[in-house]
C-alpha cells in the first residue's frame, strides 16, 4: 500500500484560506480545494468516526461528543474507548488485505485500545490529593515516554482550557513526525485543533484570529515538507466548519421551568439528576439530544421545542432515520439550532447556585459540553489559584465564567453556508461536488492504493 496521511486541521474552512495562511493557498491552489457537505452532527467524535468508518452515526454509534447512558442513568462526555465505535475501521480493512500495512493515529479521538499500531492520545494522571496533571497515553507504552523525553511533557493545559494555544497542535505535529521516522506507518492520522479555540471563542473576526491562522499554517507547512520527502499521499480535511454565533439557547433551564428536571442540592449547589428527571437535554454545540424518562411527558417536551425560540429543527424518530442519526444513544428528540444559535448546558437560574465544576475545566462532570471553558472569569483569581499551587496548598481552579454571551462561533448544524463547510484538500477529485462525509473513507482507501 501507498503511504498515507490524512491531516485534520479542526475548524478551517474556505473562508478561512488566504492571506493570513500563505502556505495552505498555495498548497490548494497546486492541488484542489474540495468542500464536504457538513453530517450531522458536525461535531469531532461523530465526525472522525464517520472518516475512519464510512458509515453514519447511525451504524457506528458515536451520535456526539457525549450522550446519555441509559444504564449507568449518567451523561458522559469525551470518553476514549475505541470500543465505542461499533464498526470496523479503515485500519482493520488494510490490515486484513495487506499484514504489513501499519496505522499511527495521533490523536484522533477515540484513540484508545484500537489494533491501530501506533497512537498517541491526551490522558492526564488524576492524582489521589485532587490534582490532575498533564500527561497522554500511547500504545505502544513506551512511545509516550520516548515522544515526552524529546519533546517535553504533553502541553495537556494548552490543549484545551483558557490557556489552548498552538503549543498543543505543534506538539502533536512534532510527535506524529517522531513517530513516522521510527517507526515509517502506512497510515498516518494527524489531530490540529488550534484553530478550535480561536474560532469558538472569537468567530471569523480577523482581528483577533489573524495570528492563530499564520500559526497553524506554519504548523501545515512543516508537516507537508515531511511528508512530500517520505513521498506520501497527502490529504488535508476539516471535520467540520465554524459559523458565527451571538444567541446561546439554556434548554434545559426552559425544561426546569415546565418542572421537568429533577435538581439535587448539595453542599448548597445544585446538580442535576438526568436519572431522576422526566426529561432533561444534552447539549452538544448547535445539537441537543433531548432524553425522555417519563413517556407521559412526550407530547409536552415536543411542544416546548416548537415554542423555544432559535431551533431549526426538531426530530423524531424518523427525522432521526433522514439524517443518519437513529441509533439507542441518541435523545428521543434530536434538536438542531438555527444559525448564530447555539445550546448551552446551563440548568440553574441563580449563578449563586451553579455547581463548583461550572467554574472549572472539568470535560466529565458537566452534562454536555462547554466552550465557555476556555474563557478566565479573572486573571488575578487564576494567578492566586497558581500561587496556592506553587505552595503546595489545596486548591480549585474555579476561574470559569458563566456568561454564555462570550462564545463567538459554533457548529454542528447541517445548514451552514458553504463557505462555512470543512474542505478536502487533496488531488483533483472526478467532480467539484460537495462530498459526503461517508465518501472520506473511500477517499483515503483510494490514497493506500494509488
Amino acid at each position: 500500500m501507498k503511504k498515507t496521511v490524512v491531516i485534520d486541521v479542526v475548524g478551517l474552512s474556505s473562508n478561512l484560506i488566504g492571506a493570513h495562511t500563505p502556505f495552505l493557498e498555495k498548497y490548494a491552489k497546486a492541488k484542489k480545494l474540495h468542500t464536504i457537505a457538513p453530517m450531522l452532527p458536525a461535531v469531532t467524535t461523530a465526525v472522525q468516526s464517520t472518516y475512519l468508518t464510512g458509515k453514519t452515526p447511525a451504524e457506528h454509534g458515536i451520535v456526539g461528543n457525549g450522550w446519555y447512558d441509559h444504564t449507568d442513568a449518567e451523561v458522559k462526555f469525551w470518553k476514549q474507548s475505541n470500543k465505542l465505535v461499533l464498526v470496523d475501521k479503515i485500519w482493520d480493512k488494510a490490515k486484513k488485505e495487506d499484514p504489513n500495512f501499519t496505522c499511527s493515529n495521533m490523536f484522533w479521538w477515540y484513540n484508545m485500545y484500537s489494533n491501530a499500531d501506533y497512537s498517541v492520545t491526551p490522558r492526564p494522571n488524576y492524582l489521589a490529593d485532587g490534582r490532575k496533571m498533564p500527561d497522554c497515553y500511547s500504545e505502544p507504552a513506551e512511545l509516550r515516554d520516548t515522544l515526552q523525553n524529546k519533546l517535553g511533557q504533553f502541553p495537556l493545559f494548552q490543549f484545551w482550557g483558557p490557556g489552548a494555544n498552538i503549543k498543543s497542535t505543534k506538539w502533536i505535529a512534532d510527535a506524529a513526525v517522531i513517530t513516522d521516522e521510527l517507526y515509517d506507518p502506512t497510515l498516518t492520522l494527524i489531530y490540529l485543533p488550534h484553530l478550535d479555540y480561536c474560532l469558538q471563542k472569537f468567530g471569523h473576526d480577523f482581528s483577533k484570529i489573524s495570528k492563530e491562522l499564520t500559526e497553524v499554517d506554519e504548523v501545515v507547512k512543516g508537516l507537508i515538507e515531511h511528508y512530500e520527502k517520505q513521498s506520501a499521499n497527502i490529504i488535508i480535511l476539516s471535520e467540520y466548519g465554524i459559523v458565527p454565533v451571538s444567541q446561546p439557547i439554556h434548554l434545559n433551564r426552559v425544561f426546569r421551568q415546565n418542572n421537568l428536571l429533577q435538581i439535587r442540592v448539595e453542599r448548597g449547589l445544585e446538580l442535576l439528576d438526568a436519572g431522576a428527571s422526566k426529561a432533561f437535554v444534552v447539549a452538544d454545540h448547535q445539537v441537543a439530544h433531548v432524553y425522555i424518562n417519563d413517556p407521559s411527558v412526550k407530547e409536552q417536551v415536543k411542544s416546548i421545542l416548537e415554542k423555544t425560540a432559535g431551533i431549526a429543527l426538531i426530530l423524531d424518530q424518523e427525522g432521526k432515520k433522514k439524517y443518519g442519526i437513529d441509533h439507542a444513544r441518541a435523545g428521543d428528540f434530536v434538536v438542531v439550532a438555527e444559525p448564530k444559535n447555539w445550546f448551552t448546558y446551563y440548568f440553574w437560574l441563580d449563578d449563586a447556585l451553579a455547581p463548583d465544576y461550572a467554574r472549572c475545566v472539568d470535560i466529565h462532570k458537566k452534562p454536555g459540553y462547554d466552550p465557555v471553558e476556555m474563557f478566565m472569569s479573572s486573571k488575578p483569581r487564576a494567578a492566586y489559584k497558581l500561587l496556592c499551587k506553587k505552595a503546595g496548598f489545596r486548591y480549585v481552579m474555579d476561574v470559569i465564567p458563566l456568561d454564555a454571551t462570550l462564545i463567538g462561533g459554533s457548529h454542528g448544524s447541517v445548514d451552514a453556508p458553504k463557505e462555512f463547510h470543512p474542505v478536502l484538500i487533496t488531488d483533483p477529485l472526478l467532480n467539484d461536488e460537495d462530498k459526503k462525509a461517508t465518501d472520506v473513507y473511500e477517499l483515503i482507501w483510494k490514497a493506500l492504493h494509488n
